[in-house]
Formats: structure tokens, C-alpha cells, sequence
């Protein structure tokens, strides 16, 4: 009898590096040109992969997950750009709601972000997980600013104050990134549980991607605490 592995999907080989020294036993897989990292992490069998940037590459990465292994649950782990003024760089969110800001059948006479009848327009991290979160926010970790709430994704860096303003005003987003709502998306078609958490990097003001630059490694290394935590 296999346990059941804990997948960790991450974007960018920063956020990779981060989860990777929590790991111990590793074992590579190739699948697809994908290499996927199991090892074990507080005793826990764990399967971390970099997905690449973007919603296709993160669904697909997330469906081959799925497929080669028995998933217990999916976190998916990254940075992202403010679009809450309560959350400064360094700073943590725990994504309850995802939604896809650039999903538009608005033609069709639905609202922005809806997809269809079945998913219609919000996807929803674990609960079980999400009140995980709570209890690391309350009990273990003081020195971090940890928020739980809505995360918007698309396959766009947004960097225009004019997309952050119309995401804030569509969606009431707190934060912005290009996987996370994706990844909920095939979670949730495949009935496995999940949960996004984003740590901030920059906020969207016309000019972030030199911050992103400069703090996309930083902003990683505080996610590993909670991921450790969590698991």
C-alpha cells in the first residue's frame, strides 16, 4: 500500500529551490519532459514539479500530477503582485477564492470570469486546509503578515495600474498572479483538494517588474515556513 503524496506546484525555479531544501529522499521522475521531485518532508511523501509559467502550463502540469500518482492534496506556491494595500512585499496570502480575470464570455451575457454552468466563476481552496492556515497564522507564525482571500490569475504579468484597478473593481482581488485559478480549475474537475498560497513580491504600479526581480526570491523564502507547517 502507497501513501498518498502531497503535490507541490510551483512556477518559477525560485519558488522551486525554496521547496526543494525541505526535502529529504529525493527521487526524480521524468514524465513528458517534466521532472517531478519526490522525497518526503515532515514524513510526508510530497511530489514537487515546476510548472512554468502561465495557466495552460500549470493545468498541464497539475493533470499529469494527477495522473501519475495518487494525490492526496495539490498546494500551489508562488509569488504574486499586490492589489490589497494591507499587503506589502514579503507578505503572505492564502488564496480561499480563485478566480480568472482574463476568462471572458461577458459576449454571452455572463459575468467576467465565469466559465460555464458546472464551475461558473470562483473555485475554493480546501476548507480543511484553509482552517489549517488559520491555526499556523494564530499559533505559529507571528513575524509574517499572513492574510487569507482572493486571488485573481491570468496569463498576463500585470504591471498596467489600469488591468490592476479593473481587477480590483471586477473581482475585489487581494492579489494577482498566472497559475493559481488553473490549477483550481483541473483540482476541481478531478475532485482532488487544493490550496494556493502567494507570497507578495510587488504591486502592480506600472514599473514592479524590476521589483519583482529583486524580491521574487525573498518573497519565496517566507512561504517556506508555512508549506513546512501546513504539511
Amino acid at each position: 500500500y502507497k501513501m498518498k503524496k502531497i503535490g507541490i506546484i510551483t512556477a518559477m525555479t525560485e519558488e522551486f529551490e525554496v521547496i526543494e531544501k525541505l526535502m529529504k529522499n529525493i527521487e526524480i521522475i521524468d514524465k513528458y519532459n517534466l521532472k517531478l521531485y519526490t522525497g518526503i518532508i515532515n514524513e510526508k511523501e510530497v511530489v514537487l514539479v515546476k510548472c512554468g509559467v502561465g495557466k495552460v502550463n500549470s493545468a498541464r502540469t497539475t493533470q499529469i500530477l494527477i495522473d501519475t500518482f495518487e494525490i492526496e492534496y495539490i498546494i500551489n506556491v508562488g509569488v504574486a503582485g499586490s492589489l490589497n494595500d494591507n499587503l506589502e512585499i514579503g507578505d503572505i496570502l492564502i488564496g480561499k477564492e480563485l478566480v480568472q480575470h482574463d476568462f471572458d464570455i461577458t459576449a454571452a451575457g455572463h459575468p467576467k470570469g465565469y466559465i460555464s454552468k458546472e464551475l461558473g466563476r470562483e473555485f475554493f481552496s480546501d476548507t480543511k486546509l484553509i482552517e489549517k492556515c488559520k491555526d499556523i497564522i494564530k499559533n505559529h507564525i507571528k513575524d509574517i503578515n499572513i492574510q487569507i482571500g482572493k486571488i485573481a490569475t491570468g496569463d498576463v504579468f500585470c504591471q498596467e495600474i489600469s488591468l490592476k484597478n479593473n481587477i480590483i473593481k471586477e473581482f475585489n482581488a487581494d492579489c494577482v498572479e498566472m497559475e493559481g485559478a488553473s490549477i483550481a480549475q483541473v483540482c476541481t474537475l478531478c475532485n482532488i483538494p487544493f490550496i494556493v498560497i502567494r507570497s507578495i513580491s510587488d504591486k502592480p504600479n506600472g514599473n514592479n517588474s524590476i521589483d519583482f526581480e529583486k524580491y521574487v526570491v525573498s518573497s519565496a523564502k517566507r512561504f517556506s515556513k508555512v508549506i513546512e507547517l501546513l504539511i
